[in-house]
């Protein structure tokens, strides 16, 4: 249960923060933007099952690859603020997902996890 507490608050309450931080008088508008970033789990649409709660969405659903993550991450060099602040929102979306996949890999050492991330899980848990 505190793992679905965890991650429906980074999606939904700490973007909050975040855009007070980049800017307190476009805090709704910049909140927005990482609540839209949601969208991007329309790719879990294409796996089957939709739901599997033993699987990592890092580089397993199209908009969750390390290649999309590589381009979010190119907007944050991009001169317009709205791109850049919708590749902050969905790294951070990533980020988010990376979470969750650790707070799964550690009551589920079966869980189906990219090769790349379970070495990093098992490094923090030695």
């Amino acid at each position: 249960m505190y793992q679905s507490l965890i991650h429906y608050s980074l999606h939904l309450i700490v973007p909050i923060g975040i855009a007070l931080l980049i800017n307190k008088k476009q805090w709704l508008k910049i909140s927005l933007i990482f609540w839209l970033s949601m969208l991007v789990d329309l790719d879990h649409l294409l796996a089957n099952p939709i739901f599997d709660s033993s699987r990592c969405s890092i580089n397993y659903h199209p908009l969750h690859t390390y290649w999309a993550i590589g381009l979010y991450s190119i907007m944050l060099i991009i001169p317009k603020q709205t791109i850049k602040i919708i590749g902050l929102a969905l790294l951070f979306h990533m980020l988010t997902d990376s979470i969750d996949c650790f707070l799964s890999y550690r009551g589920c050492l079966d869980c189906e996890v990219d090769e790349n991330l379970e070495k990093v899980f098992k490094w923090l848990l030695n």
